[in-house]
């Protein structure tokens, strides 16, 4: 057998290094979760804790709404990860392969919706969700209610629809054989079943690639979340309760307890990443088709 290249050695050698470094910050923050109150004041600092305080990832269950904020997580950023997806797919579709009037107009209009960032929107889409007609206690003309805010509406809608996501999916769909689609069309299918059954499965890995984005972002989204359920704390998410435990107890007795937590919140994105790790990768390398 020959020995490796020298150069293939190096390129290990770096990412090894590369790696460590990016896995510190976590290893960090596990060890912090089980030093003792003593140990995170010690100085010198103690890394290794002596008697790991395993019990602080039960007392964060035991002490805070932790199973509540982690469900109200899991469902929040599903719903929004599986609405982007649909809407990001079908959008995308017609704008790669329908010829109709207008469509390079509504491209530059997706192009130039990004410029605009989420933070510019908070007030406008806050009101549109407070005048709501009808809903929340609102009469026809909007008023004596609270409309849509605080509710899991007010969390998901706003984030239904994701101009890059549209975008994304509209490239990887320019990958799709125009061939393909016309001879299920001669063959009888529907524009729907055409989506379904030959386009969906071919743009898998666009599909995990959004997915995760989509997932990892929204997963520890904060300000629009505290902004909807100021008046509906049932209603908040795990990154929301991991901000507000650090804003009111922010000391050293309990700073072991909120390392537990934040570990705990990262088990779902790792998760995700893991199981969708592959895809992700053809994603990464598919997504380029220009058009």
């Amino acid at each position: 057998m020959r020995p490796p290249h020298p150069l293939a050695l190096l390129r290990y050698a770096a990412l090894t290094l590369g790696a460590l470094a990016m896995a510190l910050p976590f290893a960090d923050m596990f060890l912090g979760a089980l030093r003792t109150p003593q140990e995170l004041l010690a100085v010198p600092q103690v890394y290794w804790p002596r008697d790991p305080q395993w019990r602080n990832f039960a007392r964060v269950f035991d002490e805070l709404p932790m199973a509540t904020w982690l469900a109200n997580s899991v469902f929040v950023t599903s719903a929004i990860t599986l609405l982007q997806l649909i809407t990001s797919a079908m959008a995308g579709y017609a704008l790669a392969k329908f010829r109709v009037p207008g469509t390079t107009l509504m491209l530059r209009l997706v192009l130039g919706a990004q410029m605009f960032p989420f933070f510019l929107l908070i007030i406008p889409i806050f009101f549109l969700l407070r005048f709501v007609p009808l809903l929340g206690g609102n009469d026809l003309w909007g008023q004596g209610g609270s409309g849509l805010l605080g509710s899991y509406a007010a969390l998901v809608l706003p984030f239904a629809v994701s101009w890059y996501g549209i975008f994304l999916m509209r490239q990887f769909c320019l990958g799709v054989p125009d061939e393909v689609i016309d001879a299920a069309r001669l063959d009888g299918a529907g524009e729907f079943r055409i989506f379904l059954t030959i386009v969906l499965p071919l743009i898998r890995p666009g599909l995990a690639t959004l997915g995760i984005f989509v997932f990892v972002y929204h997963w520890n989204e904060v300000i629009w979340t505290i902004t909807v359920t100021r008046g509906a704390s049932g209603l908040q998410t795990l990154p929301v309760g991991i901000y507000l435990l650090r804003g009111a107890f922010a000391d050293q007795s309990t700073e072991a307890l909120q390392r537990a937590a934040i570990c705990i919140s990262v088990l779902p994105v790792m998760l995700v990443f893991l199981g969708l790790q592959r895809f992700y990768v053809r994603g990464l390398t598919a997504g380029s088709v220009k058009g």
